[in-house]
């Protein structure tokens, strides 16, 4: 019993100790299945990643993943919140892991989340979510007018590397 008890509390910590660790990698664009990965709109229209993606070229998106199932993501709306009323420029795209299409509804309803919103209709492993190396939620990305990520890897809102990489952008828009 005291044997089981210590293999379970060892997955339990070796968990925690990876889950928000950022990829050793930070890529700078999308995989090509990464693209294809089809989401649903709120009026349950079927697009592609690549489709919502491409749809925002030539502006400043924040990519944020979130559930509202999680915890953290309900936390951190406050900072998500401040971050959007300090870029009023800046194009929040919402992509929801919620297991349900109410849950995910309602959530945006509740929240008063301001942006485009798109759900999964998946589990959270999916060629989106593998490719950009997702291993918890929140996570926010940066994403270019180019289309290009600009920041890989924040899980929150009031990370300073996310507000730096869209001032860069700012200052090289101005260019």
């Amino acid at each position: 019993m005291k044997a089981n008890i210590l293999i379970l509390l060892g997955v339990i910590l070796a968990h925690v100790a990876t889950a928000q660790k950022a990829p050793a990698v930070s890529k700078t664009a999308f995989s090509d299945s990464a693209l294809h990965q089809p989401l649903y709109a709120l009026d349950g229209q079927q697009k592609t990643a690549g489709e919502i993606l491409a749809a925002h070229k030539g502006k400043t998106v924040l990519l944020y993943i979130w559930a509202a199932w999680c915890p953290d993501c309900l936390k951190g709306f406050p900072e998500l919140y401040a971050l959007q009323k300090a870029n009023p420029d800046l194009h929040t795209v919402y992509f929801s892991l919620d297991r349900q299409e109410e849950q995910w509804k309602n959530g945006i309803e509740k929240f008063n989340l301001q942006g485009e919103h798109y759900w999964f209709k998946t589990e959270w492993k999916n060629n989106f979510t593998n490719a950009i190396d997702l291993n918890w939620i929140p996570r926010y990305l940066i994403i270019g007018p180019d289309g290009r990520i600009k920041h890989y890897y924040a899980v929150k809102a009031d990370d300073p590397a996310l507000q730096e990489a869209i001032d860069a952008l700012k200052r090289h828009k101005g260019d």
